[in-house]
């Protein structure tokens, strides 16, 4: 049980706030809290609740697998089988491998509806940047948008990088996960040979959640390896710097 003395890491929010911000109800959030689909909240001051981000992402991922047509009883088993422990970065992980597992849904929305989609007030500064990430495409009045692609789009307006840095990552994401997946596909044609269409179409559909998966693991662990190293590099030059700067100083004489 969650003790007064323990405390959620970023921001914490009332129910309400998290209600908000996750665009649903405060009864839904009850409900899927007595249901266990979403940890207890921290006993904050005068025994209000205090919510963190993972409950946040959290109530993404049910989202999205209720947009996929998921049962409460086949997200409560999902959800089941996660480790308890997981971040808010894991879980949208997870909510992003759920995601890849529906087509492209492409919609035109006009800007209040786009502004709703988000979950958050957009300013025109906002769009511009989600049309420079090819997020939203305007369209007469209208904006075209990829449902899937909107939530991490709103999430990178956020983050504190300049758009020239966002645009040059995405196309060195784009770049390297086409060539990964031209890959994969010559070695699953390979595998299936001569099978029917039928059964091809099924093993693609059976494989697509699992190879998405694998390459979101393997990305993350290999940019974790790459910012360690690089973390390290940079601890060493420190420690070296420091080094050299106390063997001069030692060196020294002062004048007579």
């Amino acid at each position: 049980m969650t003790t007064d003395t323990e405390q959620p890491t970023g921001p914490t929010l009332t129910i309400d706030e998290l209600a908000a911000h996750a665009g649903v109800t405060v009864r839904t959030v009850r409900f899927y809290g007595t249901k266990g689909l979403l940890p207890p909240p921290v006993i904050g001051p005068r025994r209000v609740g205090r919510y963190g981000p993972e409950h946040l992402a959290r109530l993404a991922l049910i989202e999205e697998l209720q947009h996929q047509g998921m049962t409460l009883a086949a997200i409560e088993r999902y959800l089941g089988q996660l480790p308890p422990d997981l971040g808010a970065r894991e879980l949208a992980l997870h909510r992003a491998v759920v995601a890849s597992w529906a087509p492209d849904t492409v919609e035109a929305l006009t800007r209040e509806e786009l502004g709703r989609r988000a979950g958050r007030p957009l300013t025109d500064a906002d769009v511009e940047r989600l049309a420079a990430m090819d997020v939203v495409v305007p369209e007469g009045g209208a904006f075209r948008v990829d449902a899937g692609l909107l939530r991490l789009g709103v999430e990178l307006l956020d983050v504190p990088l300049s758009q020239e840095t966002v645009l040059a990552a995405r196309s060195a994401l784009i770049e390297h996960s086409r060539a990964a997946a031209h890959a994969l596909s010559d070695l699953l044609r390979a595998a299936v040979g001569d099978r029917g269409t039928r059964d091809v179409k099924s093993l693609s559909a059976h494989m697509h959640p699992l190879v998405v998966q694998a390459l979101l693991t393997t990305f993350q662990r290999s940019l974790r390896d790459e910012l360690r190293q690089w973390l390290d590099a940079e601890a060493d030059r420190t420690a070296a710097q420091a080094a050299s700067g106390g063997a001069e100083r030692s060196g020294a004489r002062p004048d007579r």
